[in-house]
C-alpha cells in the first residue's frame, strides 16, 4: 500500500497542552466496498485483502450476484463468492454480504432488477448462501431498491414481499444468530423512484422482516456535509442523519441502523466532486457523526480505488492509477473537531490499525514543524481518542501513530 509522502517523522517536543479523555468504546464498525477492485485490483487477492486489513477496518462489504452464482434453477457457481469472501475470513475482515439480482428464470426472462415471480426463489437461495457461508453473520438484502435502475418498479410492497422477507426467512433458518439487513435505500429515488421516507414507511406497512435497517446517506446538494446541508424534504443524507434515525426508530423500533455506503467523489478527477483535502475531512466528521449517533452500527466508505470511467464513481481512497488521496490517511487515523471555545479545542478521532489501546501523539505546527502536545497518550480500547488543547482558529494539528509512522491529514481548526 502506498503511504502519502507527507507522512513524514515528527518531532516529540515538549507539551502545549491542557488534558484529554478519551471517549467511551462504541460498537460502531467501519468498512469498505469496492468489489472490482478486490476481484480484479493489482496484486493477489490475498495482497488486496491484506491492504484493506492493514487499513484497521472491521468489515468489507460484498455482493453476491445471484443471477450470476445461479444461472439456472438448483445448479450454482459459487467461485468467485468463495475466493472473496475466503480471502477476507483469512485477514479477519468480517465480511457484509449484500444478495442482489434475480435470473432470467425467475422473473419471467426480465434483468436482474426485476423480482423473481416465486417468493420461494429467492428465500431458497439465501438460505443456500447462508448455510454455506456460516461464517457470516451480516447480510444486507438488495440494493437501493427505492431507485428504479435496482429494482424495477420501485415498489415497496413488491420489495418486502418477494425478496426481503422471504430471504430474512431463508438466511435464518440457515443461521439464526445471523443478522439482516433490509431496505439498503439511496438518499433520495429519482426519476421512476420512491423516497426513502416513503419507501420506508411502505415496507413497514407491509410487514418487513430486518434486524437492521440499512441506508446510504451521500451527499446530494452542493455543499452538503456530514452536518450541514440537506433539505426539508423527503432525501435522507448524512447532514439529515437524525431525521433518518426517527424515522426507523417509529417504524422498526428494534431495527439498528446500518450506513452501508457512503462517499465524497474528488475533483480531481471529477468536476462535481469535492477537493482532496475536504474529501479527507469528510472522512473523520462522518466517523465522528456516526460515532455519536445512537444505534448506528456500521459506515461503510464506497470505493478503494477511483474507477476510471469519469461517469462512474471517483470516491476512492486512490486514484485510478493508484496514487493515495489524503482520505487513504482519514481513514486509518480519521481526526475530526468537535468544538472549540477561544483558544480551546476539543477534537475527537481514532487510530484504526493495530488492536487494542494504541499509543499517539496530538501534534500541532509550530514554528516550521510538528510539536507534540502533552506528550504521547493511549487511546481507548476501541482505538478512540477525545483531547481538548489550546488550538486557536487557524491552528493546525494532526494526529501521529507512532507504531507504523503514520499521521493523519492536516486539521486546521475553525
Amino acid at each position: 500500500m502506498r503511504i502519502l509522502a507527507a507522512l513524514v517523522a515528527a518531532s516529540a517536543l515538549a507539551a502545549l497542552a491542557l488534558p484529554g479523555t478519551a471517549a467511551g468504546a462504541r460498537g460502531v464498525e467501519f468498512g469498505i466496498q469496492d468489489d472490482a477492485w478486490l476481484e480484479h485490483g493489482p496484486g493477489t487477492l490475498s495482497s488486496r485483502a491484506a491492504t484493506l486489513d492493514r487499513l484497521g477496518l472491521d468489515v468489507v462489504r460484498v455482493t453476491l450476484r445471484w443471477h450470476e452464482i445461479e444461472t439456472r434453477p438448483g445448479t450454482y457457481r459459487w467461485q468467485r463468492a468463495d475466493r472473496l469472501l475466503r480471502a477476507l475470513r483469512a485477514r479477519g475482515l468480517d465480511p457484509v454480504v449484500t444478495l442482489w439480482g434475480t435470473p432470467s428464470w425467475a422473473n419471467g426472462g426480465f434483468g436482474p432488477n426485476v423480482a423473481p415471480d416465486d417468493a420461494a426463489d429467492a428465500e431458497l437461495f439465501a438460505q443456500t448462501a447462508a448455510r454455506r457461508y456460516r461464517f457470516v453473520r451480516k447480510w444486507v438484502v438488495w440494493n437501493e431498491p427505492n431507485k428504479r435502475a435496482w429494482l424495477r418498479p420501485a415498489s415497496a410492497q413488491t420489495y418486502v414481499r418477494r425478496i426481503l422477507n422471504p430471504a430474512y426467512r431463508g438466511i435464518k433458518s440457515a443461521n439464526p444468530r445471523a443478522k439482516v439487513a433490509g431496505g439498503v435505500t439511496a438518499p433520495r429515488g429519482g426519476q421512476g423512484g420512491v423516497s426513502p421516507v416513503d419507501f420506508i414507511r411502505r415496507m413497514d406497512r407491509a410487514g418487513a422482516l430486518l434486524d437492521a435497517y440499512a441506508h446510504h446517506p451521500y451527499p446530494v446538494f452542493p455543499g452538503d456535509t456530514p452536518f450541514y446541508g440537506g433539505c426539508n424534504c423527503k432525501t435522507l443524507t448524512m447532514a439529515t442523519l437524525e431525521r433518518l434515525l426517527r424515522l426507523v426508530d417509529r417504524t422498526f423500533p428494534r431495527a439498528r441502523v446500518w450506513l452501508t455506503e457512503y462517499a465524497y467523489q474528488t475533483n480531481p478527477p471529477d468536476v462535481f466532486g469535492v477537493s482532496l483535502r475536504a474529501q479527507a475531512r469528510y472522512v473523520g466528521d462522518a466517523a465522528r457523526r456516526v460515532h455519536a449517533a445512537p444505534k448506528v452500527d456500521m459506515l461503510v466508505h464506497y470505493l478503494y480505488r477511483d474507477e476510471p470511467d469519469l461517469g462512474r464513481w471517483q470516491s476512492g481512497l486512490e486514484t485510478v492509477d493508484g496514487k493515495a488521496k489524503p482520505a487513504l490517511a482519514a481513514t486509518m487515523l480519521p481526526l475530526a473537531q468537535q468544538s472549540r471555545r477561544g483558544m480551546r479545542t476539543t477534537v475527537w478521532g481514532q487510530v484504526r490499525p493495530g488492536d487494542g489501546r494504541q499509543r499517539y501523539a496530538l501534534q500541532r505546527r509550530a514554528g516550521g514543524r510538528w510539536v507534540t502536545i502533552g506528550g504521547a497518550r493511549t487511546t481507548s480500547a476501541r482505538g478512540y481518542l477525545r483531547r481538548t488543547v489550546q488550538a486557536p482558529k487557524g491552528a493546525k494539528l494532526r494526529l501521529w501513530y507512532p507504531a507504523r509512522r503514520l499521521a493523519s491529514p492536516t486539521l486546521v481548526v475553525r
